[in-house]
This record gives C-alpha cells, structure tokens and sequence, in this order.
C-alpha cells in the first residue's frame, strides 16, 4: 500500500509579489527550492494562513537569493502581498518505508532567509487551559 506523506514544506514565507497576468504557479526562490527538496513544475499545496485560503499550483524556479515568493496567474486573487504561507509537497512512500521517512521543513526570517532547517515536525503540546464547564441541564 501506498501512504500519500508530507515530503517538503515552506513554514510561513511571506508573499512577495502577485502577479496576476503571469502565466500561473508559484514562483519561489531557488535557494528555497533546493532546501526544502521541491522541483521545478512540482505540485504544490498553498495554505494562506491570513486568510485561510487553500489552493494547489505547482513550483516554479524565482530569483536565487531574492527571498522570491510570487503567487501567479488567477491564484494571486487567493493572496496579497505580504501574507503568510505554508507551501507543502506530498510523496507516495510504500507503506514498510513510512516509518522512516522524513520530511524536509524549512522555516525562514522575515525576508524569507533560512533560520532552521528540520526533518521532524515538533510534538504538539495540549493546551493547559482548563476544560469549560459542560452546560448546566435545565429541569
């Protein structure tokens, strides 16, 4: 069997340009790129974390070094200069080799620099706020 597994994500690099008239996709900064294992023409999931705006394109290659993350074609309606995104790619892994695969997150600055680079997502925490009281039955 086939498990569909997280293989790249981008953690919330910022919109630096829409281009609504390109021909489509996602350009992103080739340094980006080759940090987070995502090719040229590859399928991509965008998540806007402004607006809540989910969308698939694929990855083209921006200007190494620029911090590039330009939103094209009619996917530019779904962002806006400066928003927040989380880009992710998948992998068809053969299920004897899920437990070992690792994904490659990258986690930039505010220029879209690299400041980590992980192959494990953290655990997540439970809140530490008390559970609301359930609702009081009526007679």
């Amino acid at each position: 069997m086939l498990l569909t597994l997280l293989k790249s994500k981008l953690h919330r690099v910022a919109v630096t340009n829409c281009e609504l008239h390109y021909e489509g996709s996602c350009a992103i900064d080739e340094d980006l790129l080759d940090a987070a294992h995502l090719y040229e023409n590859e399928q991509i999931h965008i998540w806007n974390v402004n607006n809540g705006e989910r969308f698939v394109t694929y990855a083209i290659r921006g200007q190494r070094g620029s911090g590039m993350i330009s939103v094209n074609g009619s996917a530019a309606r779904r962002a806006a200069v400066g928003d927040l995104l989380i880009i992710a790619a998948f992998a068809q892994v053969d299920e004897p080799l899920a437990a070992g695969f690792r994904p490659h997150l990258v986690f930039v600055d505010d220029h879209n620099r690299i400041v980590e680079e992980r192959s494990q997502v953290a655990v997540q925490i439970a809140a530490q706020t008390p559970h609301p009281a359930p609702p009081a039955h009526l007679p």
